[in-house]
């Protein structure tokens, strides 16, 4: 029989009230229970002193036997002073989904290229500097000439 120490709702609709209980792990959320442990009450301001009640001693008795609390429960328990936070750690949902991590690849690959057309744009232009030159020296003669030739005409 293996035991939980959870939560159970009590209260109005959008009016939530909980009961911390130990309950058969297979018994309904608000179904049967062994032991009402205390209550929490989520809607009433965080530094309330009656936000959550716990009995303490009934709570180690229940750990002692065998009962595990819920996340929340243990929450509850860290901040009453009970025992630890547990520390949860699940790096497989912090992973992007399939759609991103195409998007990932697509930019990676984009970025690559980018680098590599970067690169050759950077080795090209010292082989091909000269030509520009005698290029841009060759375009001055022209226009003169023909703003020589314009000058002729005209007179």
């Amino acid at each position: 029989m293996a035991l939980k120490i959870r939560l159970t709702r009590q209260g109005a609709k959008k009016r939530p009230f909980y009961r911390v209980v130990v309950a058969e792990a297979s018994s309904p959320r608000d179904g049967r229970y062994i032991e009402r442990l205390g209550t929490y009450n989520p809607m009433l301001p965080k530094d309330s002193e009656d936000r959550v009640s716990l009995n303490a001693e009934r709570i180690q008795y229940w750990i002692g036997n065998g009962a595990k609390a819920t996340d929340r429960v243990a929450s509850l328990m860290a901040s009453a002073g009970l025992g630890e936070k547990p520390v949860r750690n699940n790096p497989e949902k912090a992973k992007p989904k399939a759609k991103a991590q195409e998007r990932l690849r697509e930019q990676a690959e984009a970025k690559q290229a980018a680098e590599e057309a970067a690169a050759e744009a950077a080795a090209a232009p010292e082989e091909e500097a000269p030509a520009e030159e005698a290029v841009a020296e060759e375009a001055p003669a022209e226009e003169v000439a023909a703003e020589e030739d314009e000058q002729k005409a005209e007179a």
